[in-house]
């Protein structure tokens, strides 16, 4: 069984991180934050497969004004990323940016970190001190040497550092997160660093990679961590649409049994019996499942006699065969189907007990 390490509690809008809040799945959008309407239509497509916290860019002013409109049409807390200058910072939360994520160090000083704060203070934003192997100041990297997983004491040291800086303006509403694209250095890092704060850790393995490099990394770093109880909230980086980045992210914590959102599919690895495209009929159930709420086990089978006695776990399931398909429950059929229809009447079934349930569909606003 689990134990979650005890951590203090903020709020990002209406979602608290830390303390006995449920980990949450947070993505960051790949549009031009100064495109209102194209980044809300992905934060849309975000929150249908469930994303609870969304990170945009803020390169300039105009970026920073967007945000108003872009946070009046979305229903999940927006975060500002910012980098450098400062000004963007307080524009982002003048604009409504519920978060932001800085490095307090390279914003110019103590008089410029100052007016972040006074803002954050003023709109009641937490902020999230980010730092990576690539931004650690040049004196800790001298002293202590580059991260690695024997000694990623300069990460820490970087990060504890930025973290007293706010703390020196009186702020405290902070989370922290120190990525680094090696999987064993994030895992000896966080370890290190939550046995010296208890800052609520937002997780992450920057730079992870594709869909495939990228969720093994990610995986394997914060499985370990969820496992020993370390982190709040985390975001799964692919180098992907990042509706995938929250999908991961979501089996990862079902696989730990930490959170179970939605249904569950199961599906087997095909064989030469195989007679239908299954790859293509997975992947279309699994995108349909990320829009339900219900928690069910779905099963996606290639073979119609094997089937249902393999996956009779599973509270509804398909198997395909050779111009015929069946629609199954517990182990036993309920319907027989046309292959070129099969997914068409199986989504339409799905539907069915999601509304039986009283589960909707989540959308965007």
């Amino acid at each position: 069984m689990i134990k979650r390490r005890k951590t203090r509690q903020i709020r990002i809008g209406d979602v608290a991180i830390g303390g006995d809040a449920p980990i949450t799945v947070q993505s960051m959008t790949n549009t031009d934050t100064r495109d209102a309407e194209a980044t809300i239509a992905q934060i849309g497509n975000l929150i249908g497969a469930g994303c609870e916290l969304i990170r945009v860019a803020v390169p300039d002013m105009e970026a920073a004004a967007a945000i108003r409109a872009i946070r009046d049409g979305i229903t999940i807390p927006l975060i500002a990323d910012i980098h450098f200058d400062w000004r963007l910072g307080v524009a982002a939360m003048e604009s409504g940016a519920q978060a932001i994520r800085i490095n307090p160090g390279n914003l110019g000083g103590a008089d410029k970190l100052g007016r972040v704060v006074d803002a954050a203070k003023a709109h009641r934003v937490p902020i999230r001190v980010g730092v990576n192997s690539g931004s650690i100041e040049k004196d800790l990297l001298k002293q202590y040497g580059y991260p690695t997983p024997d000694n990623p004491r300069s990460l820490i040291e970087s990060a504890l550092r930025n973290v007293g800086l706010l703390e020196e303006q009186g702020f405290r509403e902070i989370k922290i997160s120190i990525k680094s694209s090696d999987t064993l250095t994030t895992i000896a890092g966080y370890r290190e660093l939550a046995a010296r704060t208890d800052y609520p850790l937002h997780l992450g393995v920057t730079e992870a990679g594709g869909l495939i490099a990228g969720t093994v990394k990610s995986s394997v770093a914060l499985g370990i961590l969820f496992f020993e109880g370390i982190g709040d909230t985390f975001r799964i980086s692919l180098t992907r649409d990042p509706v995938e980045e929250v999908r991961v992210g979501f089996e990862l914590l079902r696989a730990l049994r930490i959170r179970e959102r939605g249904p569950e599919m199961i599906s087997c690895p095909t064989c030469g019996r195989t007679r239908i495209d299954l790859f293509s009929l997975a992947e279309a159930v699994e995108k349909h499942l990320q829009t339900m709420e219900t928690r069910l086990k779905v099963a996606v089978m290639g073979c119609v006699v094997n089937g249902p006695g393999e996956a009779r776990e599973a509270d509804i399931g398909i198997a395909g065969g050779n111009g015929l398909g069946i629609i199954f429950k517990k182990g036993k059929i309920i319907r027989k189907v046309p292959e070129d229809r099969l997914l068409t009447v199986f989504l339409q079934e799905l539907d069915r007990m999601e509304q039986e349930s009283g589960g909707k569909k989540r959308t965007a606003k």
